[in-house]
């Protein structure tokens, strides 16, 4: 095989692999999309995004919030009033610093959270559910080398 078919070969490759990995991501902003009106029809999905940040790594304040989410001072702030008026987000004292603020989900955006959820999780356990153990730990060994963990 000469270089110059190897590399078209390669390259051909590395398109399809693009062309899933973007399937991947727009499928996965769907699902994700789906699962903020699953929580809450009322909230926009970056709300959802906090709700989500905020199950996952526990309270925090607004500007970690934000630098964590990718999301502007003044997004978050305006989100955060959303969600606290709906019950799901309260601040609280931290207890290492009385003057600072932290965030935290209410035990009702921890059920809502969960329960939204579950039925993310649904989908992707679906799509593997006739994989053998052998192919899932292929699969995350690779995904985990791809992400560079």
């Amino acid at each position: 095989m000469n270089v110059e078919r190897k590399d078209t070969l390669r390259g051909q490759l590395e398109l399809k692999l693009g062309e899933q990995i973007n399937a991947l991501i727009s499928a996965s902003h769907a699902l994700n999309v789906r699962t903020a009106a699953a929580f809450d029809s009322s909230i926009q999905p970056a709300a959802f995004h906090i709700v989500r940040w905020l199950y996952s790594y526990g309270p925090t304040s607004a500007s970690s919030l934000a630098e964590a989410t990718a999301m502007d001072r003044s997004s978050i702030s305006r989100l955060l009033k959303q969600l606290e008026n709906l019950g799901y987000v309260r601040r609280e004292d931290s207890p290492k610093d009385r003057r600072a603020i932290l965030l935290t989900l209410t035990e009702l955006g921890r059920q809502q959270t969960f329960a939204a959820l579950q039925d993310k999780e649904f989908v992707f356990y679906e799509r593997i559910a006739q994989w053998d153990n052998q192919q899932l730990e292929t699969f995350i060994e690779m995904l985990k080398e791809f992400n560079g963990f």
